[in-house]
């Protein structure tokens, strides 16, 4: 079927719950989905930037999006942010996984604590949230998206002070394609992007040097933007991705290439 382009990337009748989509990353891919027609969930422990992204969405559009404060390392709040989206918009079709922590952390001071809070929010609030969404999908027998954000640690190390979050963002990325097989029937379509170095609030370490040496290894020579990671969420949201699924596109600026 010849979808014309204008169509490919309409998403007037969808609804989208982003995590994590008060701030850097998940914003953007907020903005760019709420721009192309659906009606968004912004679902991060962060009230006041999660209500200030929402009050901007409905000012573009009313009535087009909610905050809810969430804890995705915690069963009880995914079950009550499935639950608050469909009493609010009647259902979902589109989960963008994208919250998560990264602190630095050398192995030699890392604690049993420090690497299980950061497995909790990457890895098991990425398997909480696409359990509880993909169970409402395929009760509504629509089919959906989901997008994990996951990280180019997930194919390559990056950097000393990650291994904690190497492990989850692996995790992910092997967590992404075994759910993909079990819920391609439902024609729910499970993909991840690996995004690279991104300019965001919460990327910029308190050692600059540590971000100019990063940024001297992508060969475009700066970081990304974004929404550069955004447009590429909203490709996978959408009909341009109609054949895929288990996929993982990386989105880095060249910095694998090093």
């Amino acid at each position: 079927m010849n979808i014309p382009n204008s169509e490919l990337l309409n998403l007037s009748d969808k609804v989208a719950i982003v995590t994590g989509g008060a701030m850097g990353i998940g914003q953007g891919i907020a903005l760019r989905l709420h721009q192309a027609g659906a009606k968004l969930v912004i679902a991060d422990f962060n009230q006041e930037a999660g209500e200030a992204t929402v009050a901007q969405l409905n000012t573009a559009r009313s009535d087009s999006a909610i905050f809810v404060k969430t804890d995705i390392s915690q069963n009880s709040d995914i079950t009550a942010l499935v639950a608050k989206t469909t009493e609010s918009f009647g259902k979902i079709d589109i989960l963008v996984n994208n919250a998560g922590i990264y602190p630095f952390q050398p192995l030699a001071v890392m604690t049993e604590e420090d690497f299980m809070k950061v497995i909790n929010v990457n890895l098991k609030g990425t398997f909480l949230c696409t359990k509880y969404v993909s169970e409402q999908m395929i009760k509504q027998g629509q089919g959906g998206k989901i997008i994990n954000i996951t990280s180019i640690d997930a194919l390559h190390p990056s950097m000393i002070g990650l291994a904690h979050y190497d492990a989850s963002k692996h995790g992910m990325w092997g967590f992404t394609k075994n759910v993909a097989i079990e819920l391609a029937p439902h024609k729910i379509y499970v993909n991840a992007i690996a995004p690279g170095g991104i300019a965001t609030p919460g990327a910029t370490p308190t050692d600059k040097s540590l971000i100019s040496t990063f940024t001297a290894k992508i060969p475009m020579k700066r970081l990304g933007d974004p929404d550069e990671i955004a447009k590429v969420a909203l490709f996978l949201a959408s009909d341009m991705s109609s054949y895929m699924t288990g996929e993982q596109i990386v989105v880095d600026g060249g910095a694998l290439l090093g």
